[in-house]
């Protein structure tokens, strides 16, 4: 157990001196919140009432199909996959270090913006904090483990960055990310329900969620963790 947590704990490090990492999970999440905030705030000031839920899905979103995959992508197609055989070292614990430190960067970030929101646009606070973190832990987890699951399928980074952004984009326009989904077409504002974002915005938003919100964030979840498994079991044999 020891060595788990070393190795969690040395992925954290390892990602703070990756400057993809950094960029991903804190540079441009945090400037587009500021940027977009100022917009959104002078523009329609009822934005204040939801700024903290939609710029945190936005970073999460980012950070976990565009970050969480690139340690992966540089992991398991390398060498430092026979490092980690030759050590005797599972292959599974990359993966599922990366997930936890994925977790920890996505979620002080979001303590950022649920921080500096209300000061810097006088953004409102979610009613229920203890409710809100909870349902930002779920939604974390649903979109990293899509995002592990990414860096695990694909081979390599010019390829991942093509699909992650087949994943990011439809999130911010498809989401009510940027603008209320009844603006959408029909046809687009269901697509919008395959993308976790939009149950997280959902969930995050509400004041008293259906627990049929979180039942997509849960098989976004198990069919990732399955699929993860899948391929890990493949790579181990390769």
């Amino acid at each position: 157990m020891r060595a788990f947590f070393y190795g969690v704990a040395l992925q954290w490090k390892i990602d703070l001196r990756n400057k993809g990492i950094l960029i991903t999970y804190y540079l441009v999440p945090l400037l587009f919140f500021l940027f977009i905030g100022a917009i959104f705030t002078s523009i329609n000031p009822l934005a204040k009432d939801t700024l903290i839920q939609s710029m945190t899905v936005f970073t999460i979103t980012m950070g976990a199909f565009l970050g969480t995959p690139l340690p992966l992508v540089e992991l398991y197609p390398s060498d430092i996959k026979k490092a980690y055989q030759v050590g005797g070292i599972p292959l599974w614990t990359g993966a599922v270090n990366n997930f936890i430190s994925a977790f920890v960067h996505l979620f002080i970030t979001s303590l950022i913006i649920y921080a500096t929101a209300p000061l810097a646009f006088d953004a409102k606070l979610p009613e229920n904090p203890l409710r809100y973190f909870g349902c930002l832990a779920i939604f974390i987890i649903s979109c990293i483990a899509v995002g592990s699951l990414l860096g695990l399928f694909v081979s390599n980074v010019n390829k991942l960055a093509m699909y992650a952004q087949l994943l990011f984009l439809p999130s911010m326009m498809l989401t009510g990310m940027m603008f209320p989904v009844d603006m959408l077409p029909g046809a687009l504002e269901k697509a919008g329900y395959l993308l976790p974002a939009t149950w997280g915005l959902k969930i995050l938003t509400s004041s008293h969620s259906k627990l049929l919100w979180f039942l997509p964030l849960l098989l976004f979840f198990v069919g990732a963790l399955a699929l993860g498994a899948f391929k890990l079991s493949r790579i181990v044999k390769e």
